[in-house]
């Protein structure tokens, strides 16, 4: 069944896209440059070659586990785009799957670095800039592993879990401005990552999923474009849940 996607009217709004260089945060930026926005991605990676480089689609190297990095590189964007108007966290990482009590102190705190404080930093720095514009969208990618808990994976579920209630704090927060706070929570997801998984593993997390299939990049892109558009407009605060039925709240 051929897709057709939404229109959304997205033009004079910039973005900042963490984690742009990986396939969901790729996804979701090349779905808000098809509205009409300016992007600007941020990863250690280099940009891949499908992201069209131009003064509307740039790239920086940015190390989101550093704060002062972090707030440098904002500062520069803001300077250069005349506005920060939508921040995207999506850089993650998984770590390993091990149980906690040989679970390595180093790759705890990365994992926790990265996905959590990572998310703070940027969403710090992103709001020095949106707050005296009273306007602006953050979207931070979560997972239903920071609903129910993924055995193994106590520190990514741990980090994931605190995304979620950053979102509700923050969306309470800023409720009286025009700066509207969502998270997305993602089951299973079609990236190279199923590549390097157990078949039976895949199985077993495709057999939680009521609809019976993974999930697309697109349709976590798809989500949210509609969050950060005139379309969503009376939503803040909230966790998106993008499981194919599998969470229960």
């Amino acid at each position: 069944m051929s897709h057709l996607a939404n229109t959304y009217d997205l033009n004079g709004r910039h973005a900042v896209v963490t984690g742009g260089s990986g396939e969901i945060g790729l996804a979701i930026a090349k779905r808000l440059l098809s509205c009409g926005a300016s992007v600007d991605i941020w990863d250690m990676a280099p940009a891949p070659s499908s992201y069209p480089l131009s003064a509307q689609a740039t790239h920086q190297f940015v190390d989101i586990t550093n704060p002062d990095a972090v707030m440098a590189a904002m500062k520069a964007t803001a300077h250069d785009a005349n506005a920060i108007d939508i921040l995207i966290n999506s850089a993650g990482i998984t770590g390993p799957v091990n149980s906690i009590k040989e679970y390595d102190l180093n790759n705890w705190h990365k994992t926790l670095d990265v996905n959590l404080n990572g998310a703070f930093y940027c969403t710090k720095a992103a709001l020095m800039h949106m707050e005296p514009q009273r306007r602006g969208h953050i979207i931070s990618l979560a997972s239903i592993a920071g609903k129910e808990g993924n055995p193994g994976m106590a520190a990514y579920s741990v980090a994931k879990a605190g995304i979620i209630a950053m979102t509700k704090s923050l969306g309470r927060e800023l409720a009286s401005t025009q700066i509207r706070v969502h998270a997305i929570a993602p089951a299973l997801i079609k990236t190279n990552l199923l590549l390097q998984m157990k078949p039976e593993t895949v199985a077993q997390n495709l057999a939680k999923i009521p609809l019976g299939h993974a999930g697309r990049v697109e349709d976590v892109a798809e989500l949210a474009a509609w969050l950060v558009s005139t379309g969503c407009r009376f939503s803040t605060g909230a966790v998106h849940d993008l499981s194919g039925g599998r969470a229960t709240y």
